[in-house]
């Protein structure tokens, strides 16, 4: 009864965190791997990589929840996450000092989980390197990372490498479903796509997602989700690509303002789903790449902190320009004809 209580007060992304390698939804190949590595007996330095909510950390969990018991996992395991200080301190200090014992009762080999390092240092690195070296046969490291150029190439080569990719559609669906099931939401059909469509191959943000908006709302409906999070919905994007095309800027502009103010939007966000429109937008050549050019050095400006309203205006004056460029290309083409 004490075990439940605590599990109701957990996020739904931990309380429905895989506890061993056959739960997990993804990279069959990978799982099977590992799976056999450790029936071996020959599991190796691992490193894993990939963007976030991809299974990464839940895979080493479960690795390590399978390989030691309750009470030996705490003696026998050292997870150290961004929060941690890992400069070149503690590496010299706490993982050297927890790789250099032997433990006298457990048998096997120790492991150490450093979540995201791509945040260690370089010099924090090139220590970490000398020890993964020096105690390989008491002790096995997995890194976890986002971003594998930002870990050296030393570490590199002594670990075997794993890619998690973003996640298939049709391998979020069921796990979103068995938590819908499990916590009794009220989930529609649209409000289900939009969580899918929303997801970008990251569980974590789905099942947050999710939460989020059956709290806030009591019911998952598209337009609850989208409220909820405060991503431009697509009859939003639409209509301000209509304005951007069709109005003088002036108007467009103010249309474009009173919308972002109304429905509390950011224009990160306004942009990606607008680049991606403008890809299905039937326009001559040279103005789409004119304009998804632009689209990039705004996105470059907002990046190092510019003026959101200043940039709006260059959105803006982007379209402007293609549509003069439209026009012009079909004034060319009735005068040649």
């Amino acid at each position: 009864m004490v075990q439940e209580e605590k599990t109701d007060n957990l996020p739904w992304v931990e309380k429905y965190r895989p506890k061993q390698l056959s739960d997990l939804i993804s990279h069959e190949e990978i799982i099977k791997t590992i799976g056999r590595f450790m029936k071996e007996d020959a599991l190796p330095h691992l490193l894993f990589y990939g963007p976030p909510g991809t299974g990464k950390t839940s895979t080493i969990l479960a690795c390590a929840k399978q390989l030691y018991k309750p009470s030996e996992f705490q003696a026998m395991v050292l997870e150290l996450n961004a929060s941690d200080d890992r400069g070149i301190g503690a590496v010299r200090n706490q993982i050297q000092s927890f790789a250099s014992t032997r433990t006298i009762f457990n048998r096997g080999f120790k492991l150490i989980i450093l979540d995201e390092a791509d945040a260690m240092t370089k010099d924090a690195q090139n220590a970490l390197r000398r020890i993964i070296e020096k105690y390989t046969d008491n002790v096995r490291f997995c890194l976890i990372c986002n971003y594998l150029s930002k870990i050296i190439p030393a570490i590199q080569s002594r670990c075997t490498r794993f890619r998690f990719g973003p996640l298939a559609t049709e391998q979020v669906a069921p796990r979103l479903d068995h938590v819908v099931k499990q916590e009794g939401v009220d989930l529609s059909p649209d409000g289900r796509q939009a969580l899918l469509d929303l997801a970008g191959g990251d569980m974590r943000r789905v099942l947050n997602i999710l939460q989020a908006t059956a709290i806030a709302f009591g019911s998952v409906t598209e337009d609850n989700v989208y409220t909820c999070i405060g991503h431009p919905h697509s009859s939003d994007i639409t209509a301000i690509v209509n304005w951007m095309l069709n109005e003088d800027m002036a108007t467009a502009l103010r249309k474009i303002v009173e919308l972002k103010t109304h429905k509390g939007l950011a224009l990160q966000d306004v942009l990606t789903e607008v680049h991606k429109l403008v890809h299905r937008i039937d326009l001559p050549s040279t103005a789409k790449c004119d304009v998804l050019y632009r689209l990039g050095e705004i996105e470059h400006h907002l990046s190092r902190g510019a003026t959101e309203s200043l940039q709006l205006a260059a959105l803006v004056a982007a379209f402007q320009i293609a549509k003069h460029q439209v026009a012009d290309e079909a004034g060319r083409q009735a005068t040649t004809a």
